[in-house]
């Protein structure tokens, strides 16, 4: 390729994808491509330290602030930062419905995915797939900071506000509420070490 058409391949695409598509090519869509989201937040700041509605909530002894909601996105995905203080986590799970992310802020972390288990620390970022079952559990001392994003949102954000109002707070307490919501409880939480 000649260097003039290599500079000028990225501005034919730039220029090609702000043409409207034609109704041909809308038609071979499926209709969830070509529809704008239901909803939509033009702009949205969480400052630091902060939840997105100034209501966290704790459970299984971490604060989560939501930085971003699926209300605000149409669904596509729901971020929270959480704080955890002990040496906790949730029961080896898999999602039906989304993707989980993670990403280590602060502290250090021990992640069983699969038969895999590694060690995460700060900066470090992990991406499980649907259907994959996986678990966590802090491992340093004092507090960590891990971020978790779920894509599709789902109902991830309801999930966690029915679960902190649950009298029983065992695996097998939660084990239903986890299943309407997408979610399979399939082992027990890690140990931290």
């Amino acid at each position: 390729m000649h260097r003039r058409q290599f500079f000028a391949l990225p501005a034919a695409l730039a220029t090609a994808s702000l043409a409207e598509p034609t109704a041909a090519a809308l038609a071979d869509e499926p209709a969830a491509r070509v529809q704008p989201p239901a909803s939509r937040t033009p702009v949205l700041l969480v400052k630091a330290g902060r939840d997105r509605d100034n209501q966290p909530f704790r459970w299984l002894d971490a604060t989560f602030h939501v930085k971003v909601s699926g209300r605000d996105n149409g669904g596509r995905c729901v971020i929270f930062d959480t704080l955890r203080a002990e040496k906790v986590g949730p029961p080896m799970h898999l999602h039906t419905d989304c993707d989980e992310w993670f990403f280590v802020r602060e502290g250090e972390f021990k992640f069983q995915v699969g038969q895999d288990t590694m060690r995460l620390g700060p900066g470090d970022s992990l991406l499980v797939s649907q259907n994959t079952p996986h678990a966590f559990v802090k491992t340093s001392d004092g507090v960590a900071r891990l971020i978790v994003m779920h894509q599709p949102a789902a109902t991830m954000e309801e999930y966690f506000h029915a679960v902190i109002g649950l009298a029983d707070q065992s695996v097998e307490g939660r084990r239903v509420l986890a299943e309407r919501h997408g979610m399979r409880i399939v082992g027990e939480p890690l140990k931290a070490d």
